[in-house]
């Protein structure tokens, strides 16, 4: 399977290392809902066709991807950086001291 990162190009996947799946919400850090923690530890939609994982580039720049692979294929139809996704970056300190 052939991934193309956007830093370094088409490259093996023997390159990536698969983190999981794509756009899954973690519970609230303070939740003890038992049942909401085993299901987002545990539970996979496993879904035939379109799926949409985060990938890492291990062996190269190391930057993490969304990717869109089809499971039944493995065709990947989309990559992305993963930073262009989800939350919004955090606000950058200004050069000058804080007075």
């Amino acid at each position: 399977m052939i991934i193309t990162c956007p830093y370094c190009g088409r490259r093996d996947s023997s390159e990536f290392v698969y983190q999981g799946e794509g756009g899954r919400t973690r519970p609230d850090q303070a939740s003890t809902d038992q049942a909401a923690w085993n299901a987002y530890v545990y539970d996979r939609v496993n879904t035939a066709g379109d799926n949409n994982e985060i990938w890492q580039h291990s062996g190269g720049c190391r930057a993490h991807l969304d990717v869109v692979r089809d499971t039944l294929t493995h065709k990947i139809s989309s990559v992305t950086l993963a930073r262009d996704h989800g939350r919004p970056p955090h606000e950058r300190r200004s050069a000058e001291p804080q007075a």
